[in-house]
C-alpha cells in the first residue's frame, strides 16, 4: 500500500485540525505524520494569543491534546523552519509538507506619528502577557491614559488587560513578572478608538459583555455615536450578533457616566477608579509626539455613515491627550525560507491551500497552506476545521504529483535534529512540561503557571 510521510509545520489548531483531518479521512494509502513547532509547546495562538482570562476559548486545548494524545502524530518543538531544518530537507524525507505557521506580526498602520515611542503593535502586548518566550520579559505602563486603535476581538482582549485590575488575573495561567507588570501600571483611562459605528464592529458579543464586568471599572460610551443610519437600522434588525452589541451597548448608555468627548470625565467618590471609553466614528490620522518623541496625543478624523454600511470622513478633527498607543488593526503572515510569499496580503498564495508560485500562479507540487497563513487573519478558531478540510482534500486528491522523498524512514529526522544539535522536544516533554506549570499553580488555586524563558521550557520537557 501506498505510503504518505507528511511534514507540518505549525503545532497550532490549523496545523492539528489537518492532521487530525487527514488521519480520519479514507483513502487508500497509509499516512505518517510528523509536525514541526518553533516553540517548545504546541498549540499556537490558542496559548500564545488568547487572554489570559478567556477560559472558555482555551478549551479549545481540550480538543486539540485529544488529538496530540492519541499517539499517531509525532511533534518535533522547539524546531525553527528555515534555521534547523529546510524546504530541502522536508522534499528528502516526506511526500509532502502543509505549512500552518499563521499570522503573530501586527499589520502596519501608516499616519504621522505611528514610529513615535510607545507606540505598539497589539501583537507584541499580547506575548508579552501570554509569556511568549521569545518577547521581552518587561513592559512599562506608565501612562495614565492610553488608546488602543481597532473595533475587533484582540482590540477588545488588549483593552481589556489594560483596564482590569493585576490581582482580578490571579486565578488564571498569568506568570509573574506579567502580573508584577499590570500591578505597577499607572493605567486609569483606556480609549478604543473605530472607524466605523457600532452596527459595524468585528468584535464579538462575548467579548464586549466582559468589557461590562470588569471590576472597579467604569465603561464610557458617548450618545452622538448612536444617531443610527438606515444601514445600521438594518444590520440591527437583520443580525442576532449585531442586535445583542446594540443591546448591550444601550444598556451601557443608561449607567451613570459622562458621555462628554471634549474632556476626560474627572474621578467622582462612588465612581470607578478606572475607565474605558469606546469612541465610535473615529479614524485615526497622526500620532502627536512630545518634545522627547514619545507619544503625545492622538489626533482623529470624526468620520459617519456612507449610506452602505461603510464610513466616510467629515473633516472634523479631534484630539485626546494619551502616553501611550497600542495598535490592534489586524495580524499578518511572515514570509517562510524558500516559500512562496504575498507580501502584500501576507499569505502564501495558492488556490485552496495548493501553493502557487508567486509569479507564475502555476501550483507547486508537495506544497500546501492551511489557517491564516492561506487565508489571512479572518475568522475565529473554530473556521480553522472547515479551511484544513479544503486543503486535506486537495492533498489526498493530489498523490500523483506528491514528492518522492531519498529517506523516508521515520528514523531519519531524529538523525538529523540530533547530528545538528538541535534540542527537539517531543509530546512526552510536552506533558512534563504541562504537569510542571499545573503543579505550580497548585499551591496557588490556579490551573497553571507559565514557564516563560524558553531555555527552561526546554530543559524542563526534555527532563534535564
Amino acid at each position: 500500500m501506498t505510503k504518505l510521510r507528511l511534514a507540518i509545520v505549525g503545532a497550532g489548531p490549523a496545523g492539528i485540525y489537518a492532521a487530525d483531518i487527514l488521519l480520519k479521512t479514507e483513502r487508500s494509502f497509509d499516512v505518517s505524520i510528523d509536525l514541526f513547532e518553533q516553540l517548545p509547546a504546541p498549540y499556537g495562538l490558542v496559548r500564545y494569543g488568547v487572554a489570559p482570562d478567556h477560559p472558555r476559548i482555551k478549551g479549545v486545548i481540550n480538543a486539540l491534546r485529544d488529538v496530540l494524545d492519541r499517539g499517531d502524530i509525532r511533534i518535533f518543538g522547539n524546531v525553527r523552519f528555515g534555521e534547523d531544518i529546510t524546504l530541502a530537507d522536508l522534499k528528502k524525507h516526506y511526500n509532502a509538507v502543509i505549512f500552518a505557521t499563521g499570522a503573530i506580526r501586527d499589520t502596519t498602520l501608516d499616519i504621522p506619528g505611528i514610529d513615535a515611542e510607545g507606540s505598539y503593535g497589539a501583537a507584541d502586548f499580547v506575548s508579552w502577557f501570554d509569556g511568549h518566550p521569545d518577547v521581552p520579559r518587561e513592559w512599562t505602563l506608565d501612562a495614565e491614559s492610553v488608546a488602543v486603535l481597532g473595533n475587533g476581538n484582540v482590540a477588545l482582549d488588549v483593552a481589556r488587560i489594560l483596564a482590569k485590575h493585576a490581582e482580578d488575573l490571579l486565578p488564571t495561567e498569568i506568570p509573574g513578572n506579567v502580573h508584577a507588570g499590570l500591578e505597577a501600571s499607572k493605567v486609569t483611562d483606556v480609549h478604543v478608538f473605530g472607524r466605523r459605528g457600532p452596527a459595524q464592529v468585528k468584535f464579538t458579543p462575548l467579548e464586549l459583555r466582559e468589557l461590562g464586568e470588569l471590576r472597579d471599572v467604569d465603561m464610557v460610551v458617548y450618545d452622538e455615536d448612536f444617531d443610527y443610519d438606515e444601514a445600521s437600522i438594518a444590520a440591527i434588525s437583520s443580525n442576532k450578533q449585531v442586535k445583542v452589541i446594540d443591546r448591550v451597548l444601550q444598556q451601557w448608555r443608561t449607567r451613570p457616566g459622562v458621555n462628554n468627548y471634549s474632556s476626560l470625565p474627572e474621578p467622582v467618590e462612588g465612581r470607578a477608579s478606572r475607565r474605558l471609553h469606546l469612541h465610535f466614528w473615529a479614524k485615526p490620522v497622526e500620532i502627536k509626539k512630545d518634545a522627547d518623541g514619545r507619544v503625545a496625543a492622538i489626533v482623529y478624523e470624526r468620520t459617519q455613515p456612507d449610506g452602505s454600511g461603510g464610513m466616510k470622513g467629515t473633516g472634523e478633527m479631534r484630539e485626546v491627550a494619551i502616553g501611550q498607543l497600542y495598535r490592534a488593526v489586524g495580524y499578518f503572515g511572515s514570509p517562510l525560507k524558500d516559500v512562496p510569499f504575498d507580501k502584500k496580503h501576507g499569505v502564501i498564495p495558492n488556490h485552496e491551500g495548493q501553493v502557487l508560485a508567486k509569479d507564475s500562479n502555476q501550483r507547486v507540487p508537495g506544497i500546501y497552506a492551511t489557517g491564516w497563513i492561506k487565508r489571512g487573519p479572518v475568522g475565529l478558531i473554530g473556521h480553522t476545521k472547515s479551511d484544513a478540510m479544503e486543503t486535506v482534500q486537495h492533498l489526498v486528491n493530489d498523490q500523483g504529483s506528491w514528492w518522492q522523498p531519498e529517506h523516508p524512514e521515520e528514523s531519519a529526522i531524529p538523525a538529523l535534529l540530533e547530528s545538528r544539535g538541535i534540542q527537539w522536544t517531543d509530546l512526552e516533554g510536552w506533558h512534563r512540561l504541562d504537569q510542571h506549570e499545573v503543579a505550580l499553580g497548585e499551591p496557588h488555586e490556579r490551573a497553571r503557571v507559565k514557564v516563560v524563558p524558553r531555555d527552561e521550557m526546554v530543559r524542563i520537557s526534555r527532563g534535564e
